[in-house]
């Protein structure tokens, strides 16, 4: 899908490399930056340090003079505005304007919004826009009033301030989950699971260091190993940790013999 961030006027070096980070993170690297407070921004040494790794999203990234040139190629604009305004397109949340767009539903719910645009699904040759205004006045509403929609995300009402970073990687997250976001990483393996021979050579072996420093009766072992061998089956041990309890049986049988 193609999506593009842009950030107009951004103030603080920092932002620029937490946006691109939070892009990084949720597989997007198209990054346009609409007359930035410093023409260097991209390579500063601050904006670098907040990318953490996701410097090939800043080589890719583009800075120009006016929002027109930001948007060249894409159809849909989505305004980021905490402030609702009274006149301009329809205020929702990100998950809520997802949902709309990719059902084809924008139409039923928008009077602005004309049948011909959202007659066909949504496509990557659509191409969707997000809009991020200035961290120290926000977007300007020039900007937003040309927008499909003004997401704002749900905060707090009695403190609703995201730092442009934040921003940007929250609207990221969810547009990657409306898209079908990625699979949870599973767990690395634990290794090959230890057979009935290897556990019952280990269990012997415990035996003999049990009974060594005098745990175990060998008169009188009672249901002693036959507990432990319960307690193991359900440990679903692999052979690497049949090792180490194999080493830990055999320190106690070095502890258990007397010193010569």
């Amino acid at each position: 899908m193609k999506t593009r961030f842009i950030l107009i006027q951004t103030s603080h070096a920092g932002n620029v490399g937490a946006a691109a980070r939070a892009m990084k993170t949720m597989g997007f690297d198209d990054l346009v930056l609409v007359a930035p407070r410093w023409p260097n921004v991209l390579s500063r040494e601050e904006t670098i340090q907040r990318a953490s790794g996701a410097l090939d999203v800043l080589e890719k990234a583009r800075i120009v003079a006016t929002l027109d040139e930001a948007l060249h190629g894409v159809s849909h604009l989505c305004a980021t505005a905490m402030t609702p305004r009274d006149f301009g397109p329809p205020t929702r949340t990100p998950r809520e304007h997802f949902d709309l767009l990719l059902k084809k539903e924008l139409a039923a719910h928008d009077g602005y919004a004309t049948e011909a645009y959202f007659s066909q699904k949504f496509t990557p040759e659509s191409g969707m826009a997000f809009l991020f205004g200035s961290e120290r006045f926000g977007m300007a509403n020039e900007d937003v009033y040309r927008c499909h929609v003004a997401l704002s995300i749900p905060t707090n009402p009695q403190f609703g301030s995201l730092n442009l970073g934040a921003a940007v990687q929250l609207i990221a997250y969810e547009w990657r989950q409306a898209l079908g976001g990625f699979t949870v990483q599973e767990a690395a393996s634990q290794g090959e699971r230890a057979d009935a021979v290897q556990l019952a050579g280990m269990l012997a072996h415990w035996e003999q260091a049990l009974a060594a420093i005098g745990f175990l009766d060998p008169a009188a072992p009672k249901k002693l190993m036959p507990r432990l061998n319960q307690l193991f089956n359900r440990a679903q041990l692999t052979q690497e940790e049949i090792h180490i309890l194999r080493g830990v049986a055999k320190s106690m049988l070095q502890a258990a013999r007397p010193n010569r």
